[in-house]
């Protein structure tokens, strides 16, 4: 049987090589917070390029959510409240942290 201080750094090995993965995709999709599209000023359909950095904005906006939730995994890790509901302060089900394993919360108050 794994020993908790095992499996928590398995876990956190998890959560940084997601955290090194989302920071490069949000870093692929802005420059300086900003969404940057290579085309130029001139560019024929200003419409499609809107569009295009509205949909980048979505996507970056849900990549730095992703980023807090592992970020905020990774600091329940350090004080020790991995796998505690943060409502009740109930463990949180092996089955739920493996689907969810960045939640914070048990079923009953997620």
């Amino acid at each position: 049987m794994q020993c908790v201080a095992d499996k928590h750094a398995e876990i956190r090995a998890e959560f940084e090589k997601e955290r090194a993965h989302l920071l490069e995709r949000i870093d692929e999709l802005t420059v300086g917070g900003e969404i940057d599209l290579d085309f130029d000023d001139d560019f024929a359909d200003r419409g499609q390029v809107a569009s295009e950095k509205g949909e980048h904005r979505v996507l970056a906006d849900t990549l730095e959510a992703q980023l807090k939730l592992v970020e905020k995994a990774l600091a329940r890790l350090d004080e020790g409240t991995y796998g505690t509901c943060s409502v009740c302060d109930k463990p949180i089900s092996a089955e739920r942290l493996e689907v969810l394993p960045a939640t914070d919360r048990c079923i009953d108050h997620a």
